[in-house]
């Protein structure tokens, strides 16, 4: 059932992820990445662990992507 619908989940990790998608914010979702990893780090020490390192990854990824695209775009308006 936590393929189909979000439980379970990390609400950090969840929102990293769909950063990570849009790409636009890409620093945004590199923060929110590591809070949600952390989130999840945490709980797992607690009773009720909590699921979502695939969005963590996700919202990772997207936002190197995005970050790199942000500093290209700089770097060629500043050239």
């Amino acid at each position: 059932m936590r393929v189909i619908l979000p439980v379970g989940q990390s609400g950090w990790a969840i929102a990293a992820g769909y950063l990570g998608l849009l790409i636009f914010p890409g620093p945004l979702a590199i923060v929110l990445s590591i809070i949600a990893w952390l989130d999840i780090h945490k709980s797992k020490l607690s009773g009720t662990p909590k699921h979502g390192m695939m969005r963590v990854i996700v919202g990772l990824g997207g936002g190197l992507v995005g970050t790199v695209l942000w500093v290209i775009a700089i770097g060629s308006l500043i050239a």
